[in-house]
């Protein structure tokens, strides 16, 4: 869909000039990526941001980027922006799943990149889609290589919005807390989304968890984590595991101030 982009490139021609903080902070970039999204948010126009994002020199964005909250912050928030852009111009798009995702639907500082390749491939660092988070890809683009994380947060899974009924909601991540934030979101959705059953020993919890189970560790690690998220009690044992039914049911503007 990189018509669709080049049209809200062009419908404000008289405003195409980079906003002022972009000589004016030391993360200007990751800074424009949390205005990106409360820009789309109050349904304002994004497309100086957009453009600013697009044309902006891979070594000038490389150079900003050096570390994983400033990448985490970055990608997420541009990860999010473009799925509402995309979806609420065309909801359609959402109904083909796989295509949705995999084609490149975006530019960023001049390179076409689809939602996969920034989940994946930067968030996520180099896995492979459909392995459950055990594998990691044996060919990497160089873009890839210079802008991917140096570890992968499982919190992550509960920051990344892809338009369904079961993602958790949007927030405009800020470098300053983008810890707090991550730990929020995932808190905030391990809490709407998860139940334990003390008398059956299990605990009902997102599929998200099942998709990229080596993200967090495997079956001990989920459960370390929902113990460290006080889904479970720190003294509880092995309970068993079950994977809820994600709903891929469209949902837009699902935001959350965090």
């Amino acid at each position: 869909m990189l018509a669709f982009i080049t049209a809200v490139l062009a419908c404000n021609a008289s405003d195409n000039e980079p906003p002022q903080s972009i000589t004016t902070t030391s993360a200007t970039y990751t800074a424009l990526s949390t205005r990106l999204i409360n820009v789309i948010r109050a349904k304002g126009d994004a497309s100086s941001i957009i453009d600013s994002i697009a044309q902006v020199d891979e070594a000038v964005l490389s150079a900003e980027l050096t570390n994983d909250d400033r990448r985490k912050t970055f990608w997420i928030n541009v990860y999010n922006a473009y799925i509402q852009l995309l979806l609420l111009e065309n909801p359609e798009l959402h109904q083909k799943r796989n295509a949705f995702f995999n084609e490149k639907r975006m530019v960023i500082a001049g390179k076409e990149l689809s939602f996969d390749d920034i989940e994946h491939g930067i968030i996520r660092r180099s896995k492979v889609k459909l392995s459950l988070g055990l594998f990691s890809k044996w060919r990497v683009s160089d873009f890839e290589k210079q802008f991917r994380c140096d570890a992968v947060d499982p919190r992550v899974h509960f920051a990344l919005n892809c338009g369904a009924k079961s993602c958790p909601p949007i927030a405009a991540l800020e470098l300053s807390r983008i810890n707090k934030q991550l730990d929020a979101s995932t808190r905030l959705h391990l809490q709407a989304t998860s139940t334990f059953n003390e008398a059956e020993n299990t605990v009902y919890i997102t599929t998200l968890f099942s998709w990229f189970r080596g993200d967090f560790g495997n079956k001990d690690g989920i459960r370390k984590f929902l113990k460290q998220y006080d889904i479970l009690p720190k003294d509880a044992g092995q309970v068993t595991l079950s994977f809820t039914t994600y709903d891929w049911t469209l949902l837009l503007d699902n935001y959350v101030d965090l």
